[in-house]
């Protein structure tokens, strides 16, 4: 075909375009949903509690992930200062995942458990109060807000229809369990359980 007749009518360009990236799209998506460590979780790797849910969207909600990554690469650099490199397995229960594309702050994949929920608190009501140098600005109100209970049973029953294996009980327990928690202790709670998925892939 005489590419002029192709340069000369957008529509066609843009549908021929569409064609080509969707068939490089299906070569390499497709055969990845084949494998199962790529569909399955990773030993250990267990769905959100309600808690750790509320803070997880939390952290969607105050975009965290827009400086902090939750994807340690298989480089040297990357595993001795974070820890064991991420698989897919740990984050078969995300949706959606918190990979990341930038690191402002340090990558956040294996951060449960290497500080107490006191210095987590802390950091999160003034950075600087534990990192002097830090730039993150302070999240001083998710003490005062508190999580909504009612929502949590209708996230779990939503991530439920796309696999995520929360049992009836499990949903209808949700709301006991966050009552009179703050978006703090959510928050910090989603934080501490990072360290699990990890420690599931070492």
């Amino acid at each position: 075909m005489n590419h002029e007749i192709i340069e000369q009518r957008a529509w066609l360009m843009g549908t021929l375009i569409a064609i080509v990236i969707s068939i490089g799209g299906l070569v390499e998506i497709v055969p990845l949903y084949m494998q199962a460590s790529v569909i399955s979780p990773s030993a250990g790797t267990k769905p959100y509690g309600p808690l750790q849910l509320a803070g997880r969207d939390i952290y969607v909600r105050e975009g965290c992930y827009l400086c902090h990554t939750q994807m340690v690469r298989p480089l040297q650099a990357e595993v001795e200062r974070y820890g064991h490199y991420s698989i897919a397995g740990e984050t078969v229960y995300d949706h959606p995942f918190q990979f990341g594309s930038k690191r402002t702050g340090p990558d956040l994949a294996r951060v449960g458990g290497r500080y107490s929920d006191e210095w987590h608190r802390i950091h999160l009501n003034n950075p600087r109060d534990v990192v002097p140098e830090s730039n993150m600005p302070a999240f001083v109100w998710l003490a005062k807000d508190k999580v909504d209970p009612a929502e949590v049973g209708a996230k779990m029953r939503a991530l439920r229809r796309i696999g995520v294996p929360y049992s009836d009980d499990d949903i209808r327990s949700a709301a006991e369990l966050v009552t009179g928690h703050s978006d703090l202790d959510a928050l910090v709670s989603y934080l501490q359980v990072l360290k699990y998925n990890g420690e599931a892939a070492q």
